[in-house]
Parts: structure tokens; sequence; C-alpha cells
């Protein structure tokens, strides 16, 4: 198993979040109760140009959505895949293809032949870790949806 530490990396993390301008999302999914829809919702509202990556869409968040990378007439900085790890490497060579700059994998999607295929094409890598809980985390909007708590302590008080 690939060691993933070095992929959940907080300056490279901050880095890709504060130089991206469009995130394509593969697998991005028109259901609303999906959690690829909620990121892509969240990324928007947070001025990211998202484009939807599913062949199985033709609009998701009122954007046209693409069977493949290939397909994406505009640069990608980012490509945030919500796909099943066996999906990865062709992903992570489309994405070396089109040149993007980073291969962002949502929590569960780990596949190091992926990751290697990215790493070899120069992209930065982030496995392991959601973008909107990450951006949230640096961007200081944990609160969002209820994160922030105003709690500095988890220990309850006057709940006896």
């Amino acid at each position: 198993m690939t060691d993933l530490a070095r992929y959940q990396d907080s300056l490279t993390i901050q880095r890709v979040l504060n130089t991206a301008h469009t995130i394509a999302v593969v697998g991005l999914s028109g259901n609303q109760l999906r959690a690829s829809y909620f990121v892509g919702y969240y990324l928007q509202r947070h001025g990211y140009r998202v484009v939807p990556v599913n062949p199985r869409e033709t609009e998701v968040l009122g954007q046209t959505s693409y069977p493949s990378l290939r397909d994406v007439p505009e640069p990608v900085d980012v490509v945030n895949v919500f796909r099943a790890p066996d999906a990865v490497p062709d992903i992570a060579r489309e994405a070396v293809e089109i040149g993007a700059s980073t291969l962002w994998c949502q929590f569960g999607v780990i596949s190091p032949e992926g990751i290697q295929i990215a790493q070899d094409g120069g992209l930065s890598v982030v496995a392991d870790r959601c973008i909107k809980i990450e951006h949230a985390r640096y961007a200081g909007r944990m609160h969002w949806l209820g994160f922030n708590t105003q709690r500095i302590t988890a220990v309850r008080t006057g709940l006896q």
C-alpha cells in the first residue's frame, strides 16, 4: 500500500487550492444527494469553475457534462476524482494528457498505480482527502453547514 501521508501534505493542499481556477470533477453526479454533487456545489459557491465529467450526465450544476477529460474544451487545473480506485489509472493518464497540474483523489479513492502515473507525468497528487473539507479547513469555512460549532473544546458543559 502507498504511504498516503506523502499525498496529504498541508502545503501542497494549500498551494493547489490557492492556485486552482478550474476543477474537473470526474464522476460528478446530478443527484443532489450524492457527495460529488455537494462538493461540486460547494466549489462553485467558493469561486472555482467546476467542469462535470460524467458520461451519464449531460448537465450538472448548470454546466455541460463531458464524457471524459479529453472532451473538456478548456484547460483544467485540478482533476478531482469521485470514481472507484480501479478507474484512477486511466483518469490519471487523461489528466497527464490534458496538462492538468493536480490529480486529487477523494476519500477512499486510493490507487497506487494511478498516483504513480500522475507523478510520472509531472502532476501534484493529493489522495484520500476531500477537496471540500480541505478548502473549508484552510479557508476558514468549517462553519459552512454546521462544521464550526464555536466550541474550542469537545467537553460539554451545562448539559448534565
